[in-house]
């Protein structure tokens, strides 16, 4: 058994379709194939149904995920210490984001980290706040940038800045004429909303609940998967709704979004790391990089 046949379990495993595994691991199908017949021919057991196209583990297949997947980790955080003894001369650091933080302003930092360690190669995966944990507590990541709140016990979180979110329509919404309090003008509103578990989902019902209402108290026009979608669709005039500036902040100065002005509450970023695991001196130069780096100040977010 080797260690690149445990990835391929774990990426076959994970996707349940060799050929997306195969695609993700830049490998042929064949090649993929051919490692999961190896490990179930040299063991002689069943890892995993195939129905029609599609296959799907058997029970001795998730017992072994779940080892295989414990294996890679060591194998990682053994990598991470020779790095370490490299002075950073090779490596790599897996990260995992949820959207506004990975799309917006993470980029930013992963390249300016690259100009500093090029030996280190970094990895980045994006979801929402809850796919961010679920990556960490299964030994995919080493680090995770959330907006969301999370209550992990296995998770250290470290708050790095503040985020500014607005409340957004387009420009020649109906709505912006009503008349009333906010919170009476919230309730008659056709909203866009992120879907459960986004961190930006979390912070509109915050927002929401600043004015005595929840998500049940609305008109729910649309909800969808991504910040871009949702901004997307208010621009087209799908509803209001509430995003971080760092989504909306060209739209506003394009003019093909409206602020409407009104007190909202904030939110914070974070760093989550799993506490079991080694976290080396690359990925430590990373978050603190993340912290105190320029693009921060570019973003005219504060930094702690």
């Amino acid at each position: 058994m080797t260690l690149e046949q445990l990835r391929i379990f774990v990426a076959v495993a994970e996707r349940e379709h060799v050929t997306q595994a195969a695609h993700d691991l830049h490998l042929t199908q064949s090649a993929v194939s051919a490692a999961i017949t190896a490990l179930e021919g040299r063991y002689a057991i069943k890892l995993f149904d195939r129905i029609g196209r599609r296959i799907a583990l058997t029970d001795a297949g998730r017992t072994f995920l779940e080892e295989a997947r414990a294996i890679l980790i060591r194998a990682t955080d053994g990598e991470a210490v020779l790095s370490d003894l490299a002075d950073f001369r090779r490596g790599e650091l897996a990260i995992a984001a949820s959207q506004t933080i990975g799309t917006y302003w993470l980029p930013r930092v992963i390249q300016t980290f690259r100009v500093s360690y090029p030996g280190i190669r970094v990895t980045l995966e994006l979801g929402n706040t809850e796919f961010v944990a679920g990556r960490l507590r299964d030994g995919a990541a080493l680090i995770g940038f959330v907006e969301g709140p999370v209550d992990e016990p296995s998770l250290a979180v470290d708050t790095l800045f503040e985020d500014e979110l607005v409340l957004v329509t387009a420009p020649d919404d109906p709505w912006l004429a009503t008349a009333g309090s906010m919170s009476d003008r919230l309730r008659t509103a056709r909203w866009v909303l992120r879907e459960k578990g986004s961190g930006t989902r979390v912070a509109l019902e915050q927002a929401l609940a600043h004015y005595g209402l929840s998500a049940d108290d609305v008109d729910v026009a649309l909800e969808l998967p991504s910040n871009e979608t949702v901004r997307v669709a208010v621009e087209a005039g799908g509803g209001v709704t509430v995003l971080s500036h760092m989504v909306v902040g060209g739209a506003l100065a394009g003019g093909t979004l409206a602020q409407v002005e009104t007190p909202l509450p904030g939110r914070s970023f974070h760093a989550l790391r799993h506490r079991e695991r080694y976290f080396g001196r690359a990925a430590a130069a990373f978050v603190e990089l993340a912290r105190s780096g320029p693009f921060c100040a570019d973003l005219s977010l504060p930094t702690r």
